[in-house]
């Protein structure tokens, strides 16, 4: 995987940011989602590069091989905040001081954030798989509780990581061969690691409280995404189903917004790399592929 990438380890505030990052020219960050690591690019990233881009892949906070913090009371260890700060430390330590940016799944909740909290850093941003946390919310049915109950089974105190470790095997499906074996292997290491478990669960925990009340608290005072923006979704997930056109819920947050589905199962990156490089690129304005 990631040939002719390099792999750094950045330290940022709390943490310690794992990432790859490889190509020439415009910088684009790709933030990956539960429960993945930055190796879920590896088929996007290079066909990025391919069209005239520097990629860099990080390890969401306490994911895969990011470290740290420990957990806080509030949750706010974890919050996207913190993420946003993340990756906008990381983007800087590697020479960029703006960037385009992509959120698949949690990473997408950690883009919007950047998004909002960073305006100046972020040039574009491609929204994939996702919506803001407080829009699944205040839209709550019985179907999206049922379908996505375990957004509140991991918000649970303590009863998530005893479930889950005791056979993280077998709470964690991937099959090596639709994933790769090399993002299979890592992926797997990662979920085996209680810390990284805590982390992950930490994530949505944080999701259902801090991260809620920072995306309202935006709401109230009328703050927008005002860069350009691509909503995309996979055609086999169930967001369009269970929502609408995300488009036209992403309009309430980003003025300039367009987007589309894409043939694919919730890994879109890892079921359709090639259409959805073709996407991010064109949006991008990358070289012709």
């Amino acid at each position: 995987m990631f040939e002719d990438f390099e792999a750094t380890r950045i330290q940022v505030d709390g943490a310690s940011v794992f990432a790859r990052h490889g190509g020439q020219g415009p910088p684009v960050v790709l933030l990956h989602g539960h429960p993945r690591t930055s190796a879920t690019w590896h088929r996007v990233a290079p066909l990025l590069v391919g069209r005239g881009f520097t990629v860099v892949c990080p390890d969401l906070r306490g994911y895969g091989r990011s470290v740290g913090p420990a957990p806080s009371a509030d949750h706010s260890a974890h919050s996207k905040r913190a993420v946003a700060g993340d990756v906008v430390e990381v983007m800087r330590a590697l020479g960029h001081d703006r960037f385009a940016l992509v959120g698949h799944d949690r990473g997408g909740c950690a883009a919007l954030r950047l998004a909002l909290d960073h305006p100046d850093a972020v040039s574009r941003v491609a929204l994939i798989d996702c919506l803001p946390v407080s829009e699944h919310l205040s839209r709550l049915t019985v179907a999206f509780a049922t379908q996505w109950w375990h957004w509140f089974f991991f918000a649970q105190p303590d009863v998530p990581e005893r479930v889950i470790n005791a056979d993280p095997d077998a709470w964690y499906h991937g099959d090596p061969v639709a994933m790769g074996r090399e993002n299979h292997d890592e992926w797997r290491a990662a979920t085996r690691n209680p810390d990284v478990v805590r982390a992950m669960l930490e994530d949505y925990r944080a999701g259902l409280t801090v991260d809620r009340r920072h995306e309202e608290e935006d709401r109230a005072a009328g703050n927008r995404v005002w860069c350009p923006a691509l909503v995309l979704w996979s055609l086999r997930d169930d967001l369009e189903q269970l929502h609408g056109d995300p488009v036209e819920i992403w309009r309430q947050w980003a003025p300039d917004v367009r987007g589309h589905g894409i043939d694919a199962g919730h890994h879109v990156a890892e079921e359709a790399p090639e259409p959805l490089a073709a996407a991010l690129a064109d949006f991008f304005g990358g070289r012709p592929g």
